[in-house]
């Protein structure tokens, strides 16, 4: 019986990827990259792996039948307990284009720095391993970026898949996000979530260099680049093509890592408000006590930063949480120019302090800052 490649690989591979010849073949990868020609590549893709042999072959296929053929792919080995360094390998042993590298550390980040140090491209992206590339989404990036200069970040939009179906909130979270890239207006609802779609965005090496790379190690890595690209002052191209498709299931880092909590979420957010977006000659303004409001609310606290906070809860309203005591929204109205953090879930209530808000001539992302 014809062997599959991933059992071609592990019988090719298999013996040598396992203590003690882990380390020494870790070794041996380097020593073979440090000896592959230099034929400068257009675009380097930056992409660790782990354990995710099974969906391996597909990512793989999706990124060598681009019709853009200037690529290199940085794949660096996150300690993978299964057969994904095999396949690799093997991979990598019939396509010159391919270099894998055993990451320096533990991790997504260290995995970024290992594969952005061995990169060679003048632009930039990333791939997850699970996922596939839209035919087309190399050419398409590098084309929009080479014709727009330095300055400005490609994006294409996105689309969830899984063999079980896609929850409402990913949808929603795909809807949202592309009607942003559609616009190239993704900075404007940053708060709200991550505006940049980790595997699906390219950059000059200059300005990813600018907004320092992949040198902060803070969680979620993504969130904390997307702020970065944000603060250096980069412009989002408008995109209306179909360029990811993005694999959701039970492993997938983001679900199974404590660094992909709520929790960092949020303080990520507040931290990158008060160094960008707070104006402290303005009164600051706190909406909703569930749990994000008392999360944001305690970072504030902690950090000594004076606000207001305000909901419309009657069995809250009156209360002191913290130290700082609730107040009606209504007070509001009695503030001169202040700026607003919204962490009102329900999208209705959301609608409707829109309204008050711009009522009182204040608008989002210039008075209201929503952080859901």
């Amino acid at each position: 019986m014809e062997c599959t490649p991933p059992e071609r690989a592990i019988r090719l591979w298999g013996p040598l990827l396992k203590p003690p010849f882990y380390k020494l073949w870790s070794v041996a990868l380097e020593f073979m990259a440090a000896k592959a020609p230099i034929i400068r590549p257009q675009v380097s893709i930056l992409m660790p792996f782990k354990n995710t042999s099974a969906y391996l072959e597909e990512c793989l296929t999706s990124i060598t039948d681009q019709n853009f053929e200037t690529w290199e792919l940085l794949a660096v080995d996150d300690h993978s307990s299964d057969s994904s360094l095999a396949i690799l390998t093997e991979w990598a042993a019939h396509d010159s284009r391919i270099r894998v590298y055993p990451n320096q550390g533990r991790g997504i980040i260290p995995a970024l720095k290992t594969a952005y140090a061995h990169s060679r491209g003048r632009l930039i992206t990333r791939m997850d391993s699970d996922d596939r590339m839209a035919q087309g989404r190399l050419g398409e990036m590098a084309g929009q970026l080479e014709a727009s200069g330095p300055g400005h970040i490609a994006l294409g939009l996105v689309k969830y898949f899984s063999n079980r179906g896609i929850s409402d909130g990913y949808a929603r979270y795909e809807r949202w996000l592309n009607r942003l890239t559609i616009e190239g207006s993704n900075f404007n609802e940053i708060y709200k979530e991550c505006v940049i779609p980790s595997p699906c965005w390219m950059v000059h090496r200059q300005d990813l260099d600018a907004c320092g790379a992949f040198a902060p190690e803070r969680y979620p890595e993504d969130y904390d680049l997307c702020f970065r690209f944000y603060a250096g002052g980069l412009t989002c191209l408008p995109s209306s093509r179909l360029l990811h498709y993005w694999r959701d299931y039970d492993e997938r880092t983001s679900r199974t890592s404590e660094h992909y909590a709520q929790n960092y979420f949020l303080d990520l957010k507040i931290d990158y408000f008060l160094e960008l977006d707070r104006d402290a000659s303005r009164p600051l303004v706190l909406w909703g006590a569930g749990y994000k409001g008392k999360h944001l609310a305690r970072h504030l606290v902690d950090k000594g930063v004076h606000f207001h906070w305000l909901c419309d809860n009657p069995k809250k309203i009156g209360k002191t949480i913290y130290g700082v005591r609730l107040s009606h929204f209504q007070v509001l109205k009695k503030m001169k120019a202040p700026q607003s953090l919204i962490t009102v879930a329900n999208e209705v209530s959301q609608e409707e302090i829109r309204r008050f808000l711009t009522g009182r001539n204040q608008f989002s992302e210039k008075d209201a800052f929503f952080f859901c």
